[in-house]
């Protein structure tokens, strides 16, 4: 679990009316790390554009046809993934991610020395990872407190619902809005999505 969650919490309530309510609201839970950065950004381009429930059928299918490692992962034939409810497309994302970690493209141990910027930089590198999934990843593997995921729908409907002086929205305008919550962006962002669905956000 997140360290800081409980200073985070604190600094929030106390510049912020409207977040003080959130976090009051919701006392139970946090952003917690979901394990093994191969298997967070499977999952990730697993339910891109479906249902949870979908994305949790195949990713069971998956599971059971084979490891969910680098190696195993890029060994799979297209027509085995297929059979698991891939898409041709998804069966390229995740051949890609898998040649990205095999080959050492990607250095999971060395992200704890690197900014938000350049591990963005390195996701996005790779096939069906853009930059609203390297934030989740960043929020939800890294437990990384200060991202602010600005293309993210949720976030803006939460912004508009609870702070309707941000209207219309701009990005420019929603990223303004946000440096009262720094350095937790990502705290204030979990607490937003709770606002709009008490189940705990997770990926």
């Amino acid at each position: 679990m997140s360290d800081y969650w409980h200073i985070a919490c604190a600094e929030l309530s106390q510049s912020d009316t409207v977040m003080a309510g959130l976090i009051a609201r919701y006392p139970v839970g946090k952003m917690q790390n979901r394990g093994d950065a191969f298997v967070t950004l499977a999952r990730a381009i697993t339910g891109q554009q479906i249902s949870v429930k979908a994305a949790d059928s195949v990713w069971a299918r998956l599971s059971a046809l084979t490891d969910i490692t680098p190696a195993e992962i890029a060994a799979c034939s297209v027509a085995d993934m297929r059979s698991c409810g891939y898409s041709q497309r998804k069966v390229e994302y995740l051949h890609d991610l898998a040649r990205h970690f095999v080959a050492g493209l990607v250095v999971p141990s060395g992200w704890n020395t690197m900014s938000d910027a350049e591990i963005i930089s390195d996701l996005t590198q790779i096939r069906g990872i853009g930059q609203w999934s390297a934030e989740m990843f960043l929020m939800f593997n890294l437990l990384r407190p200060d991202v602010l995921p600005l293309d993210d729908i949720g976030l803006q409907r939460a912004i508009a619902l609870h702070y309707p002086d941000t209207l219309p929205h701009t990005k420019a305008k929603l990223k303004q809005h946000a440096q009262r919550w720094q350095p937790w962006r990502s705290v204030a962002t979990w607490y937003l999505w709770r606002s709009l669905d008490p189940v705990i956000v997770a990926y």
